[in-house]
């Protein structure tokens, strides 16, 4: 039998959401392990509450949500998928290695008919190979282009590390017991100051609001960075407002807030359309419409501020063995 010299599989990411949930979709839906719309696996999988803003506005915001392996697994795990995931320095004298192996890896995920998630950056798909040509073909959602990765480049960019993952097969979890562990998700993030430790520059939760109306506020912020993390922000509680409107009838008092968080994205409508205008060099912020805009977030972070008070009183109304269940030999003990 003669070996494979490549693949390419019919995958489609197209950008819309948060970068990994994109590519998660396109991953996922291709290989038949997820039926639905985007903003039910945005919402399923805890990804569309995460929120992190850069004290100076800065792009990375969006996607500085914390350790992607401890911040991904979970989210990927609540939708009942089989998930792994690879990643560290550039700068580390094993990546060569640790290079290696994952080409191979992404290699077999590819021939059992399995795209993988890859840090372009952001986040991207890998859907095909070419082993005559040493190359990997991959997507980056904003183009229906597919771009070309040489296994000499395997994750090499601009950023000091990198990231790969992989999919595997799925089981089913009872529709109330995932939104539940979504809820539960969404409360941690919320109640999580900084994903980023010791780092201080990079809020998550109620303190990125903060953060955010602040830099506003005192100007001197990233202007392309202020427009990418807004209009992420606005995508991602349209996305949890359609998954609560979708789900609110599977938990008791959920559809409350689902009303807020509709309220919320109702209320920053206007503000925002208002605040974002389009010349030829691209999008910018209208200033004269800051503080508005400012007025419009604070009135965002008491409705948010209520909707997770609920969240936690739902929550409550249920034991969750994983978060009150001690392992067997401790938290924090040798294994």
């Amino acid at each position: 039998m003669s070996k494979r010299t490549g693949v390419i599989l019919d995958v489609q990411m197209k950008r819309e959401s948060k970068s990994f949930t994109d590519a998660l979709y396109a991953v996922v839906t291709a290989a038949g392990l997820f039926e639905g719309p985007k903003f039910m696996l945005s919402g399923l999988s805890g990804m569309a509450f995460k929120f992190t803003v850069h004290e100076k506005l800065l792009p990375l915001s969006v996607t500085a949500y914390g350790q992607w392996g401890r911040e991904h697994s979970p989210a990927v795990d609540n939708l009942g998928i089989f998930f792994q995931y690879d990643g560290g320095r550039t700068r580390h004298a094993s990546f060569g290695e640790y290079q290696r192996i994952a080409i191979d890896s992404v290699k077999q995920s590819l021939d059992r008919g399995r795209a993988c998630i890859y840090w372009i950056p952001e986040f991207g798909v890998i859907h095909g190979y070419d082993e005559d040509d040493r190359v990997f073909y991959v997507q980056d959602g904003w183009s229906g282009e597919t771009q070309v990765v040489l296994y000499d480049n395997f994750g090499l960019n601009f950023t000091p590390f990198w990231d790969c993952n992989f999919i595997g097969e799925h089981v089913k979890i009872p529709l109330q017991d995932a939104v539940l562990e979504s809820l539960r998700l969404a409360l941690e993030d919320w109640e999580t100051s900084y994903k980023t430790l010791p780092d201080l520059s990079i809020a998550s939760g109620r303190l990125a609001y903060s953060f955010l109306i602040r830099a506003l506020q005192q100007g001197g912020f990233d202007s392309n960075g202020a427009v990418y993390i807004l209009e992420s922000f606005q995508t991602s509680r349209i996305e949890i407002s359609a998954y609560l409107r979708e789900v609110q009838s599977v938990l008791p008092g959920l559809e409350e807030v689902q009303r807020l968080y509709a309220e919320l994205v109702k209320g920053l409508r206007g503000p925002l359309a208002a605040a974002i205008s389009e010349n030829n060099s691209g999008k910018l912020l209208n200033q004269e419409q800051l503080p508005s805009l400012c007025s419009a977030l604070k009135k965002a972070l008491e409705m948010e501020e209520r909707a997770m008070q609920q969240v936690s009183t739902i929550s409550g109304q249920y034991p969750d063995l994983k978060r009150s269940t001690l392992p067997r030999w401790g938290a924090h003990t040798a294994r």
